[in-house]
């Protein structure tokens, strides 16, 4: 359904309309051309000359840096950490277009021509995740054109079946769901798992350094339904790091659901807050009214609920062997969650130089606990 990306290799690129897109309202802009005889793709704000490029045969992003001077463009390849062995595009702009040449230390110049990206249309059938891109991040939609993802194995999981995908290059993996709910719920439900794969591919391609992702099925019922991305990542930066992310879903209208859904401590209706981590629109929340609800209420409500819970492993104990303070309210105020048989999984964040106390197994909200505090949606939870 979604795994020929956009449709636009072959034949169909051609038969597509062109237009530029009125996206950018601030100084960056998107450009196509070419470095040598070599295709190109640069994305930089004319105004502070940062920007990157990839080559379209590679699609790897390459980190530029740099300065404007009238109607010139003086930009760096590659990290500061490279010191003087960077090479170096210096461009002149003619009209809306840039003209000038690439060089490196070894003395190797190419000739580098660039003019305003002109941007396909997206196909009637493309996933809504590569809509919003078109719009929103014309660089990543010109980075992704002609991809497509590689069928995998077909498996059953808690009843359901589940049909793999895999993009070759970056390796990323996800699945769809072929059977168990309704066609229209699976079809969303596909639209934003795709739409997260697609997202990944874009993040190993924008890394400069290593990016790996993989992902499982947690949790299927014909109620609710939990997905978990996992990454290890090192893209600069003093230390590599990782994240597990879930994704959440009813499985009756097959939308994505936020803890504040499912359980809700505060006064009033609940919030309905979604961090965006893609390019999609942002969310009708007020992430304020969010932020302060998960700090000042559902924070400290959940700490004392796990105290109760499991006492030993919230407490630090007088031999220091517990040094993550779970005890405390700032692990638990934007933490991951995701359904179990028993209840909600939460998972603590830390920074990155405790990461590894996120990794906990017992900390589990039983759904008794849940359902007295009900949240936004009426869900049928598991009975735990």
């Amino acid at each position: 359904m979604f795994h020929g990306l956009l449709r636009l290799s072959g034949i169909l690129v051609l038969a597509v309309f062109f237009h530029p897109l009125a996206w950018a309202e601030n100084a960056t802009q998107v450009y196509t051309g070419t470095l040598g005889k070599t295709a190109i793709v640069l994305e930089v704000n004319t105004r502070t000359g940062e920007g990157r490029y990839f080559y379209q045969k590679y699609r790897k992003d390459l980190e530029l840096e740099g300065s404007r001077d009238g109607d010139t463009l003086e930009l760096s390849e590659g990290s500061m950490m490279d010191g003087d062995s960077r090479p170096t595009l210096r461009l002149q702009a003619i009209g809306s277009n840039w003209s000038g040449e690439w060089s490196n230390p070894a003395g190797k110049t190419l000739k580098v021509e660039l003019q305003p990206a002109m941007i396909p249309q997206a196909p009637v059938d493309s996933l809504p995740y590569i809509v919003s891109l078109r719009e929103t991040a014309p660089y990543e939609y010109l980075r992704l054109q002609g991809m497509k993802l590689q069928k995998g194995k077909t498996e059953t999981f808690m009843g359901y079946t589940l049909q793999w995908w895999s993009e070759p290059k970056s390796q990323a993996s996800l699945f769809e769901v072929v059977s168990g709910y309704s066609p229209q719920v699976r079809q969303r439900i596909n639209q934003q798992l795709m739409g997260r794969l697609w997202g990944e591919v874009i993040a190993y391609f924008g890394c400069s350094g290593d990016y790996s992702q993989s992902s499982q099925p947690l949790w299927m019922t014909p109620s609710v339904m939990s997905v978990r991305i996992s990454t290890d990542y090192y893209c600069g930066g003093a230390y590599p790091d990782q994240s597990n992310d879930a994704l959440n879903f009813d499985a009756t209208t097959g939308q994505t659901l936020t803890l504040e859904d499912v359980l809700w401590v505060g006064q009033g209706q609940p919030l309905h807050y979604e961090q965006r981590d893609d390019f999609n629109a942002g969310s009708p929340g007020s992430s304020d009214a969010w932020s302060k609800y998960r700090t000042t209420e559902l924070a400290p409500w959940l700490v004392a609920q796990l105290l109760k819970l499991y006492p030993r492993q919230m407490t630090v104990t007088a031999e220091g062997d517990n040094d993550c303070h779970y005890d405390e309210s700032d692990p638990w105020q934007f933490m991951g969650w995701y359904f179990t048989e028993h209840g909600i999984k939460f998972d603590p964040s830390y920074p990155h130089v405790a990461a590894v106390c996120g990794f906990v197994d017992w900390s589990v909200l039983p759904y008794s606990v849940v359902k007295q505090h009900p949240g936004a949606l009426k869900l049928q939870l598991p009975q735990g």
